[in-house]
């Protein structure tokens, strides 16, 4: 293993059901699965350099409260009573292939080449090491990542069974958000993908539930900034424009050859451009900017007073610094500058007093505050409250500055300001919360997270009560798992669709 342990390669993909240390609720019947990278290293002695670049490695954890989901089973043993199903296996794709052939030529901070051939090749072939998320689009289970091309994947043997790249005339983009945003309302998903050129802009898309594309609006920019997720509310997409900005015009000019990240220039003078877009007719509502500021995940968006006002919850960090930290050097060092972000909550007043739904965009405002002032790191709300006022957010918990990786996962009570953790002396993943479909309270149900043994060599489950943050029941997996990036509860997938 490294000297700091999760940036680790793991090679051995794994099938097996395992016993539970304590006990699951009888509704979690579903599957957990998360995405992260694997592998840093490859045959041949080619590797990464940074984080976001190792190779996709998808995790399936299913839950059979009594095992009854007919005794999958690792051909050594069975369990009796409660069980988990666990399976992990690299995602076979093009990027994957390239790097077992020792030809992998570069991501999100590996491999130099200029900007033009980079975005050159994004048009032509994008890039599919698909590390970051799972998510559902209709009936495909696709993984995602910083690019238009999306992998779908058999939920049940986690095998790539081919792409997903959308078809017709519709406006595209060479960079797209990792995160889609689902409107549980309704079950649309949208995203916003990034087109680089004379003229750039930010296209703004929604699915159906069937998977079918509709255009909502494209909003200009002059340079684009790097954009890893957005906000969506009931009638509203907010694009963080943050100062982390490349310049299209290079494209024209012969250029200097470095990793794709390093192409883009923290300029603070700009501030945070915040963009708020109706979704029903795709006009640009609102672009108040807010001091600079830069963050990767947007917590959870909402609206207020009758829609004249937006809110989002964002990690935040002071500049674009913390992309340098997250290089493999200086994460096997112990230098862990990403992690740390506070948790602020901005407010857009969209400036329509009469509620007409008549906006003029100079009119508006935004204004932030501190909601929590301590280190956090992928924070996460409920599935029940998207797109809505939430009381509770689940992070990975960790000082600031920040010494060391994750020790303890955290549930912040937005409106008290009460913080409750969770620590056993491990390292700490993304915590991902399931709720009780038959619960009222917003924290009823449980939260999963991955922890590392740093000891023991090894990487366990552990879920915890969502009301009282105690351990309920622990896996222990039969190996360590790098540290991943994202996880998705799907209740459908159960022990008896395995």
């Amino acid at each position: 293993m490294s000297r700091h342990p999760g940036f680790h390669s793991l090679h051995e993909e794994t099938a097996a059901t395992l016993p539970v240390e304590g006990s699951l609720p009888d509704w979690l019947t579903g599957s957990l699965i998360r995405n992260g990278p694997g592998a840093f290293s490859f045959p041949g002695g080619s590797a990464v350099d940074h984080w976001f670049d190792g190779l996709a490695m998808l995790y399936r954890f299913t839950f059979d409260p009594g095992n009854r989901g007919g005794g999958v089973a690792d051909g050594d043993r069975s369990v009796d009573g409660d069980a988990v199903h666990y399976r992990n296996r690299f995602l076979r794709t093009d990027a994957y292939e390239a790097a077992r052939a020792g030809e992998f030529d570069g991501g999100f901070a590996t491999g130099e080449t200029t900007l033009r051939s980079r975005l050159a090749t994004f048009l032509r072939e994008p890039y599919d090491n698909a590390n970051i998320v799972a998510e559902r689009v209709g009936d495909d289970y696709l993984a995602l990542t910083e690019s238009p091309r999306r992998v779908r994947f058999d939920p049940n043997d986690l095998d790539a069974v081919g792409d997903d790249e959308y078809e017709g005339d519709l406006p595209r983009g060479q960079l797209a958000c990792a995160h889609l945003k689902r409107d549980p309302a309704t079950g649309a998903l949208v995203n916003v993908e990034t087109a680089f050129g004379r003229t750039s802009a930010y296209h703004v898309h929604a699915l159906t539930p069937d998977g079918d594309r509709r255009h909502v609006a494209s909003v200009e920019t002059d340079k684009p900034a790097y954009l890893h997720s957005f906000g969506l509310t009931p009638r509203f997409v907010v694009i963080a424009e943050f100062p982390l900005r490349l310049d299209p015009l290079r494209l024209f000019r012969p250029g200097r050859q470095r990793p794709f990240i390093e192409q883009f220039s923290w300029e603070p003078d700009r501030g945070t451009r915040v963009v708020v877009v109706d979704r029903t007719t795709g006009e640009v509502v609102a672009e108040p900017v807010a001091d600079p500021v830069f963050g990767f995940h947007h917590v959870n968006a909402f609206e207020r007073r009758g829609g004249r006002e937006v809110v989002f919850d964002l990690e935040t960090v002071p500049d674009a610094t913390t992309i340098d930290s997250l290089y493999l050097e200086e994460l096997r060092a112990g230098s862990f500058g990403a992690l740390g972000a506070r948790v602020e909550r901005f407010v857009v007043d969209l400036g329509d007093a009469s509620g007409s739904g008549r906006y003029r965009t100079g009119e508006a405002t935004v204004s932030r505050r501190t909601l929590y002032d301590g280190g956090t790191a992928l924070p996460t709300v409920s599935p029940a409250a998207w797109c809505r006022r939430h009381r509770y957010v689940y992070a990975m918990s960790t000082d600031r500055p920040v010494n060391e990786w994750a020790r303890a996962v955290l549930k912040l009570d937005v409106e008290t300001g009460t913080v409750t953790e969770f620590d056993d002396g491990g390292y700490f993943g993304e915590p991902v919360f399931v709720p009780n479909p038959a619960g009222d309270a917003e924290d009823d149900g449980v939260v999963c997270a991955v922890t590392l043994e740093p000891d023991a060599d090894q990487s366990s489950l552990v879920v915890l009560d969502g009301e009282t943050f105690a351990e309920r029941a622990r896996v222990r997996l039969p190996h360590a798992a790098p540290f991943d990036f994202h996880g998705r509860y799907f209740p459908e997938l159960t022990a008896r669709t395995a």
